[in-house]
């Protein structure tokens, strides 16, 4: 049995309404001035009609149109000025506190991830202290590739240990599937060689304005379903979900229907995981403090080696 079911299509498209027929009424006489005003208001009537028949269901967003820059600024973002800062969980001490206090490490497998702010890693030292995987920010956007991307992910993986890639989202700048495709073109797809996760979508708070970058509840849960599909189309994985509950709450409603094929790796700086988003029953990741014995954040996987091996190759443990 696999480990995470095959994926349903979760949003059917709606069936579209009938459009009505403005059925004219018999000329009795009347002037072309008066048949024209009725043109006119008969035209105005079907335009109405064809508006409500065609707009987005209540409550949808907008659509995410691509910006011309994908650095610059948005409705409700200022400009991309620190990406290299952006990483897993750098936006959550503020919005939540935690991850300066010294914790005891969580059971599970003991791990790490990265970004261009650590630089480049020695991992012949991270594997010596006990590291057994690393997930490595490959991309932000559709503007920005970490500079150290080809050191980290590949200098994990040839000390041993299973690696990763993640995608700093920022869901008001382009579509969920152009951010998609720039991960897989940029190092984030998947390679079945017993040491490759699918990747993760980082998912949190705006580092550059309003928390949920300008989306409804139910446009954001569009735009990661866009994602995530997208990812799956290009590489045959289900790409893991990092986040918060709090955030997940307030940005999708606790929306629980990715639970089903997308792994969930928790972000909570504190001695317990607390209560996860609606849907999933239990944490894969949990990213449990923001330094540590390793560089970058410290996490855990919850289950055995033969498991996390299983994740990378999409096999049953």
């Amino acid at each position: 049995m696999a480990l995470f079911p095959r994926a349903q299509w979760l949003w059917p498209p709606r069936r579209p309404r009938p459009t009505s027929t403005v059925v004219p009424r018999p000329d009795r006489g009347r002037s072309s001035r008066g048949r024209g005003r009725i043109a006119t208001v008969a035209a105005l009537i079907t335009v109405t009609a064809g508006i409500q028949l065609l707009g987005p269901a209540a409550g949808a967003s907008a659509p995410v149109t691509p910006n011309p820059n994908p650095n610059g600024p948005t409705i409700v973002s200022g400009p991309v000025t620190h990406p290299g800062q952006d990483h897993m969980g750098s936006t959550i001490a503020a919005h939540e506190g935690g991850g300066a206090t010294t914790l005891a490490a969580p059971g599970g497998l003991p791990g790490l991830d990265v970004s261009s702010w650590q630089g480049n890693v020695n991992w012949s030292s991270v594997k010596a202290n006990g590291a057994v995987f690393a997930v490595v920010k490959a991309t932000e956007g559709t503007g920005y590739t970490n500079p150290n991307f080809s050191q980290q992910y590949v200098g994990s993986y040839n000390v041993g240990m299973v690696r990763g890639a993640y995608h700093f989202a920022l869901p008001d700048r382009s579509s969920g599937a152009a951010q998609a495709n720039y991960l897989a073109d940029h190092g984030g797809a998947w390679s079945a060689d017993n040491q490759t996760l699918p990747a993760t979508l980082d998912i949190e708070y705006n580092p550059y304005g309003a928390t949920c970058y300008g989306l409804s509840q139910g446009g954001m849960v569009n735009w990661i379903a866009d994602f995530i599909n997208t990812y799956h189309a290009r590489t045959s994985r289900w790409a893991i979900i990092y986040t918060t509950t709090d955030w997940w709450t307030t940005c999708t409603g606790n929306y629980p229907g990715f639970a089903n094929n997308n792994p969930l790796w928790i972000a909570r700086y504190s001695s317990s995981v607390g209560t996860l988003p609606a849907g999933w029953g239990f944490y894969t990741f949990w990213q449990w403090a923001n330094s540590g014995v390793f560089p970058g954040d410290q996490d855990v996987f919850n289950g055995s080696m033969a498991r996390l091996l299983a994740l990378a190759n999409n096999t049953p443990a």
